[in-house]
């Protein structure tokens, strides 16, 4: 792996934080994006831990060029307090890094141990993340024709829909830009988003999220209403539910699948309060997360649908929906937002 850092303390901290995981070997250290370019001409890492705020070219164009000229997965460690920083960590995602992690502090810090163990834990699993060369958002899919094994016509239940949620990890940040991003102004459903990411992050999330789409993004707050043209997104270690009369509902219930918030407690809740009025988007996602909730909710009658594997960053829960029969149709990203209004538009008609 790379440390891309401008901090010599932060530098020899996570130099320190890797070398006591045996599973992780540093190849390189540098402390710049050009200096990381430079590189990689001759080193080629499985994976780089990303400094966003560094000299000269910043960390949001350094993995721009890095996916456009030597693909890898990379994982942002960004300061999770600053504002400026969040956004440009958003940014980041949504130009081909593949997660965002918090910085380290001082090994005297409470938090500390928990920071270095999650560092460690996403290096090492992002390092098995295949990543391809990637084009400007909203072009790496144009003019492909893509065979999706399972995308019939949108089918009409009888019963108009009220409720999309949306569920997404691993590549999630921009699949979802790309989805909410497509839904007009006058979207006539309250939108519930679950996104895995730590919790330090989710409130800049969902301030980055309202920045880039056009219907207003803010953090679920336990017991408003949901309404319509809204989305909401689960807080940081929290579950998001729906409650009767589209009340929302946040808990710390225990995790499940070794997520909180996890996607199958909202689809869950999304099955027995919505049944067959509920719409179901699995996106991108390392794991299992939602594919059971989506099952359910296929069984109420529920119009579903999992992310192609064409276009996932990782397709693990999308893939374990598919295996379970819980997708109703499984679409490339670029056409999940038009079966989602197509439904909407055939279940309004009379």
């Amino acid at each position: 792996m790379m440390l891309v850092e401008d901090s010599l303390v932060v530098r020899e901290l996570l130099r320190h934080i890797v070398s006591r995981d045996p599973r992780l070997e540093l190849v390189a250290a540098v402390a710049s994006g050009e200096e990381a370019l430079d590189k990689l001409r001759t080193v080629r890492p499985d994976v780089i831990s990303m400094d966003i705020r560094l000299p000269g070219i910043d960390g949001l164009e350094t993995t721009r060029r890095i996916m456009a000229e030597h693909p890898t997965p990379i994982v942002v460690v960004a300061d999770s307090v600053e504002d400026s920083s969040l956004r440009i960590s958003m940014n980041a995602l949504r130009a081909g890094a593949l997660s965002v992690v918090e910085k380290p502090v001082a090994t005297t810090h409470a938090g500390y141990e928990g920071v270095a163990g999650e560092i460690c834990t996403q290096l090492r699993i992002m390092a098995q993340v295949p990543v391809i060369r990637r084009r400007p958002i909203g072009t790496e899919w144009a003019g492909r024709a893509v065979a999706a094994p399972h995308a019939p016509p949108a089918e009409l239940t009888g019963q108009a829909p009220s409720l999309l949620g949306i569920a997404a990890s691993t590549g999630g940040p921009p699949a979802l830009a790309r989805v909410i991003g497509a839904l007009p102004q006058d979207f006539p459903l309250p939108v519930l988003v679950v996104q895995h990411m730590g919790a330090a992050f989710m409130d800049g999330f969902a301030s980055w999220l309202d920045s880039v789409v056009t219907l207003p993004v803010a953090l679920a707050r336990d017991g408003e209403r949901a309404e319509a043209g809204r989305v909401y997104v689960a807080p940081g270690d929290r579950h998001l539910e729906i409650g009767s009369g589209r009340i929302l509902r946040v808990i710390d219930s225990a995790p499940v699948s070794g997520q909180r918030p996890a996607a199958t407690v909202l689809f869950r809740s999304m099955a027995r309060q919505s049944g067959a009025s509920g719409i179901g988007v699995l996106l991108t996602g390392m794991g299992e997360d939602g594919a059971i909730g989506l099952a359910d909710m296929q069984k109420a009658g529920a119009q579903t649908v999992a992310e192609h594997e064409s276009t996932a960053v990782v397709y693990g829960m999308p893939a374990a929906a598919v295996r379970l029969g819980a997708a109703r149709a499984v679409l490339p990203l670029d056409r999940i937002a038009d079966h989602v209004l197509r439904l909407v538009d055939g279940g309004a008609r009379p």
